[in-house]
């Protein structure tokens, strides 16, 4: 980490966060290391449900994701979409045109992480947000904000309490914008390790959300 970094972090975040973002830091030195933020939103608001017109906000259907999938700049491999929607989760965007402006996606059911032979369990009363993306040239509209809040909106319909998601402890500027968005805390998960030797522990306010990691079958423990 630069000086540059350290210095941001104090000025923007305070000095007792650039601290233990540098351990944290310190600590992917020696073995891979993350702190994962539960949060969740339960509340839809009126603010964060309007944007600019010419943009068209859906949930998109499988020939729409398909097609947008053709793209690499979408980020939508093909297996990936075979995957999410195998397991009925839905994707909610922004088009603009033919463009695919901004998308998140939602599931109801366990989903993997970035961590190999890791799934993420969470009560069936909420849905889980995964995946935010915005293409570089519709940033600064708050799309993924609006977005999320349509989806709230749509899933509360639906009879669901809210949605819960994660963000890295030290990922400051993320969690800054969840907050703005409506989010709060609610626990931590705590990751060390690789592969079939993760060693992961959850503090006492993740379960009331049922929000746990657990091995997949394949990960051979």
């Amino acid at each position: 980490m630069n000086l540059d970094t350290v210095n941001g972090n104090i000025r923007n975040f305070g000095l007792s966060k650039a601290l233990v973002d540098i351990g944290i830091r310190a600590a992917n030195r020696v073995i891979p290391f993350k702190v994962l933020k539960g949060v969740r939103i339960e509340t839809v608001d009126p603010g964060f449900l309007e944007c600019d017109p010419r943009y068209r906000g859906l949930f998109l259907d499988q020939p729409l994701l398909r097609q947008f999938s053709a793209d690499p700049k979408n980020e939508l491999p093909p297996e990936f979409l075979d995957h999410a929607l195998a397991k009925g989760d839905e994707c909610y965007g922004f088009v603009a045109g033919s463009e695919l402006a901004s998308y998140g996606w939602y599931s109801r059911k366990p989903t993997t992480l970035d961590l190999p032979g890791l799934q993420l369990h969470f009560s069936d009363r909420y849905v889980y947000m995964y995946k935010g993306f915005t293409a570089h040239g519709h940033r600064g509209q708050r799309l993924h904000a609006i977005a999320m809040t349509r989806a709230l909106e749509a899933y509360l319909a639906r009879g669901y309490r809210g949605i819960v998601s994660y963000v890295e402890w030290n990922n400051f500027s993320s969690l800054k914008s969840c907050y703005r968005m409506g989010y709060s805390d609610f626990g931590n998960i705590a990751i060390a390790g690789v592969g079939a030797h993760y060693v992961f522990h959850h503090d006492a306010g993740c379960r009331q959300y049922g929000f746990r990691l657990q091995r997949t079958a394949n990960s051979g423990h």
